[in-house]
């Protein structure tokens, strides 16, 4: 569709707005999707079976440090997998060239979605400018992808130049009324502007929390020629242990739970109802997959979950042997860095957290491995990894306690926090 129709469009929708719309007549393509990230499973979830696509955070930048997304090369795997069109995003807190430079010589390379696919920057923090934002863009855009911007209106428009950018750059954007569950869009609440092809219109597209959104472009449709096959002269998806782990569940579900031992990576019960301590587990954690970080008697203990759950509580989606035989580890215990490789992704190859590995081999933030370089990927002492919230648009801090199964005043004491209600998007939280 070319931008004049796509306008035409808006301004319609726009005029509109009055009045109560429930039809999808207004989206030019139509096709719904989620966007992930590691606040869902390591596999892709959907809204709806008829969900067409997926855009998957592969990692965000913050001001200069990096936090790559353990959950990317699976999501995307499991998008592919499930006959469905994968995509990528990064969350991007930059304001300079030089930020713009660091992120996506760092990001671009780690893609696994193909030549042609979105790669979308999430601007909803920070202090951006239209520059430095219009040169990421040109840079997504020469290294064969399509750029888009992600936000929301009020943000962009009072930070960027943001009719400039949209003459030149697609839009993502998003808007919703409330944190009810939603399943198609309210146009009543569309962000009216030009050159929009992503409407996200609600982050509550089922009971428990996901992005909805609708393509109204076919832009979606960019890396594939309708179908989940890369176009001619992209590149294939990476398939690598962490993609075929998927596939490994099977052989792991005939492990018995007697055996589930450190390094294994285990999904809990959606009718699993309390904590071995008695306490009730909280819905966001049910159906989700965790690797194990310690074991006692008929307990487990959870990476991120303070709480210990009963083995009965789980089900074993891959365990460490499964892993080791879907990788060339060497008998020495080291594995050489590939170009494209991920700190996340040979981490879930031997069954150890990005963090663990990361201690066994002294790396700190911002993570930064080297093509060529020998990782140590054994070891016998496991390094609990810290454990990190980023502030989401609508949290709050009693919220977030919840949520984390913490207090407001544990939250208050670690990250200095004065005024309970001061929190903003983006703003890291640790617990």
């Amino acid at each position: 569709m070319t931008h004049k129709k796509l306008k035409t469009i808006l301004i319609t929708v726009s005029a509109l707005s009055a009045f109560a719309i429930t039809t999808q007549a207004f989206a030019a393509k139509g096709d719904q999707g989620v966007d992930l990230s590691h606040y869902q499973t390591s596999t892709a979830e959907f809204g709806q079976a008829s969900d067409k696509f997926a855009i998957v955070q592969i990692g965000g930048y913050y001001e200069g440090e990096f936090t790559p997304q353990s959950t990317y090369a699976t999501q995307v795997a499991s998008t592919i997998a499930q006959g469905k069109r994968a995509h990528t995003y990064i969350f991007a807190d930059f304001s300079s060239n030089t930020e713009a430079d660091a992120m996506l010589n760092y990001y671009l390379p780690k893609v696994q979605t193909p030549k042609g696919s979105i790669v979308a920057l999430d601007v909803e923090v920070g202090n951006p400018n239209t520059a430095s934002v219009e040169y990421a863009l040109a840079k997504i855009k020469a290294a064969g992808y399509t750029p888009v911007l992600y936000g929301y209106k009020a943000f962009l428009t009072a930070h960027l130049d943001l009719a400039s950018i949209a003459k030149t750059y697609p839009l993502w954007m998003a808007e919703y009324p409330n944190y009810n569950v939603t399943t198609s869009p309210n146009y009543n609440y569309f962000p009216s502007f030009d050159n929009i092809h992503i409407f996200q219109f609600t982050s509550a597209y089922k009971a428990g929390g996901l992005d909805g959104d609708i393509d109204l472009t076919g832009i979606t449709d960019n890396g594939y020629k309708g179908t989940t096959k890369a176009s001619t002269g992209g590149t294939a998806v990476k398939t690598d242990s962490s993609t075929t782990a998927i596939k490994a569940g099977q052989t792991a579900n005939n492990t018995s739970k007697s055996s589930i031992a450190a390094g294994y990576t285990v999904k809990v019960n959606f009718s699993a109802s309390k904590w071995a301590t008695g306490e009730l587990i909280p819905s966001w954690v049910k159906g989700k997959s965790y690797k194990v970080a310690q074991v006692s008697g008929n307990n487990v203990l959870l990476d991120g979950i303070d709480p210990w759950i009963s083995k009965s509580n789980v089900e074993i989606l891959l365990t460490t042997s499964t892993a080791a035989k879907l990788t060339s580890s060497s008998s020495t215990g080291y594995y050489t860095v590939q170009s494209g490789d991920t700190l996340s992704g040979i981490a879930a190859k031997y069954g150890k957290s990005y963090q663990a590995l990361a201690s066994l081999n002294g790396i700190r933030s911002p993570y930064i491995i080297i093509p060529g370089e020998k990782l140590r990927v054994s070891g016998t002492t496991y390094a609990a990894p810290s454990r990190v919230y980023y502030v989401r648009s609508g949290d709050t801090l009693s919220a977030i306690a919840s949520k984390l199964n913490t207090s407001v005043s544990s939250l208050k004491s670690k990250n200095s926090i004065s005024n309970v209600n001061l929190i903003y998007i983006g703003q890291k939280l640790n617990y």
